[in-house]
């Protein structure tokens, strides 16, 4: 009976030193910190500049700083790496996603990552994005724009959509924990509008030249823009012809004021004005030279 109760205080010192042992073991030694990284197209990973897989890739890792860089796939297409430093927090997941672009300005994606709080019942969240003043709705309500920090935020899943003029909109899910701040860094990736297209010669041709109200009731054409060449035409006032042009000092505009010909008006008398801005004419009214 003696030797019985030897070995349960035996045991139970066991246990003890061995719950006293755990709990000194995680006091020291932090738990470990996930790291999940998802991107498009597939990546190869690098972190502290060691070659540990492609993604998608999952890893339980030491607590604290890496450098992390991802070389996406590009068959053929070139496609910027990315680069950063991440924090990895104990006892939680750090999340990166990138969706790579033919460049940098039309790649998106986020990193979520958490920074433990002083409080464990608190959950707090905050916003930085790429680029900043974006609009930011939680849960379909505006909470204004980025950045954005809020230590009142709802537990369990959280929609948060993100706008910007010029920008693809991008819509996230996050899920805050008791005792963490949650850091959503969050790039858009910018709208690909094509360059406007330089005015075709048809486009450049629908100037037209107005004729305003002359002394005489008409206004001469000339064969060159000047005052002393030969006259070659005469054009009434309300017609309007087809621009093609004016001299250095744009005292003269060329028109075409007859099917083959062409001449030079003085723009004391007349005035340019867009397709838009002409009207409708018939075959103008053109008095042409008189050739002695």
């Amino acid at each position: 009976m003696k030797k019985l109760r030897t070995l349960l205080i035996v045991l139970i010192v066991i246990f003890v030193l061995a719950g006293f042992g755990l709990a000194t073991f995680n006091f020291i030694v932090p738990k470990a910190s996930g790291l999940l990284i998802e991107t498009t197209p597939a990546s190869m990973v690098y972190i502290n500049g060691e070659d540990v897989g492609r993604t998608p890739f999952t890893s339980l890792r030491k607590t604290g700083e890496i450098s992390l860089r991802l070389v996406p796939e590009s068959f053929g297409q070139p496609l910027a790496p990315f680069e950063e430093k991440i924090n990895l927090v104990s006892g939680v997941e750090t999340v990166v996603r990138q969706y790579f672009g033919s460049s940098d300005k039309f790649t998106e994606g986020e990193i979520l990552s958490f920074e433990k709080l002083s409080s464990a019942k608190s959950a707090g969240i905050t916003i930085l994005t790429d680029p900043e003043n974006v609009q930011i709705l939680i849960n379909g309500i505006s909470k204004g724009s980025s950045p954005y920090t809020s230590s009142a935020v709802d537990s369990g899943v959280n929609e948060i959509q993100l706008m910007a003029n010029g920008y693809k909109s991008r819509t996230i899910e996050v899920t805050p924990i008791s005792g963490y701040k949650l850091i959503a860094f969050v790039k858009l990736a910018q709208v690909d509008i094509p360059a406007a297209a330089e005015p075709t010669p048809s486009e450049e041709s629908q100037k037209m030249v107005k004729i305003l109200k002359t002394p005489t009731g008409f206004l001469r054409v000339r064969d060159e823009a000047s005052t002393s060449a030969k006259e070659i035409g005469q054009v009434k006032p309300g017609n309007e012809y087809k621009y093609l042009g004016e001299d250095e000092k744009g005292q003269w505009y060329k028109i075409n004021f007859s099917q083959n010909l062409d001449g030079w008006i003085t723009s004391a008398y007349s005035e340019i004005i867009s397709s838009a801005d002409a009207t409708i004419t018939i075959t103008p009214t053109v008095t042409p030279a008189r050739i002695n």
